[in-house]
């Protein structure tokens, strides 16, 4: 799976270049962000604490800003996969250093990026913010291949007030196959409340039963 990993291709490429052999840092700092990236979509948040602090830890001994500023992207980019408004705190320590691309992206996962953007965000993400209606937009997530990338297209379009219910639907199949509980919860919970909005109190019960389900409640 695509994890936004700024170390990923490097490393794939490297380890099969026949060149040098790939520093330790970088195979352990890809590996403590896909698990970190893993447990905050289980909603293990121990776990993802420790992993994210180990990554970043063997990113900044290299000095080299530009991929410190690119994790804490991949940390909030799994955010706005699960729906937490909280700001990207980490970005945020390091906007002074950061490219013309990652303000457009932190702005992206934000919901607040201007169309003239979406030439500096990731190549998933471009036509999403390019979409000229909502329901193309949702097409367009629904089109992505790498489930990750496809939720958080969804999630900056939620924070863009830009959801439909078809993306919400969407969004819901993408957490449940990959059996990822913190998304599908706060995607779940976003389908109850319209529901309950919308007077369809059957629908938002049934909805509030799947959701027990998933938190592991008892059944009543």
């Amino acid at each position: 799976m695509k994890r936004f990993l700024v170390l990923t291709v490097p490393v794939l490429l490297a380890a099969c270049s026949g060149g040098p052999p790939v520093p330790d840092w970088k195979m352990n700092a890809q590996g403590a962000l896909e698990r970190a990236t893993d447990a905050f979509m289980a909603g293990r948040d121990l776990v993802e604490k420790n992993e994210f602090a180990h990554a970043r830890d063997d990113i900044a001994a290299t000095g080299k800003v530009d991929l410190v500023i690119r994790a804490e992207l991949i940390r909030c980019a799994a955010r706005t996969a699960a729906l937490v408004f909280d700001e990207c705190a980490g970005f945020e320590a390091l906007r002074s250093d950061a490219t013309a691309a990652d303000a457009a992206y932190a702005a992206y996962l934000a919901g607040r990026a201007q169309p003239s953007d979406a030439a500096l965000l990731p190549e998933p993400q471009r036509a999403v913010l390019a979409a000229t209606s909502d329901a193309t937009a949702a097409a367009t997530v629904k089109g992505i291949a790498d489930p990750l990338s496809r939720l958080v297209g969804a999630g900056a379009l939620f924070k863009a007030n830009r959801a439909t219910p078809e993306l919400i639907a969407d969004a819901i199949a993408t957490a449940s196959d990959q059996g990822w509980r913190r998304p599908l919860l706060a995607w779940l919970n976003v389908q109850a409340l319209r529901a309950e909005t919308a007077g369809d109190t059957d629908e938002a019960a049934r909805l509030r039963r799947r959701i027990a389900l998933v938190e592991g409640q008892p059944a009543k």
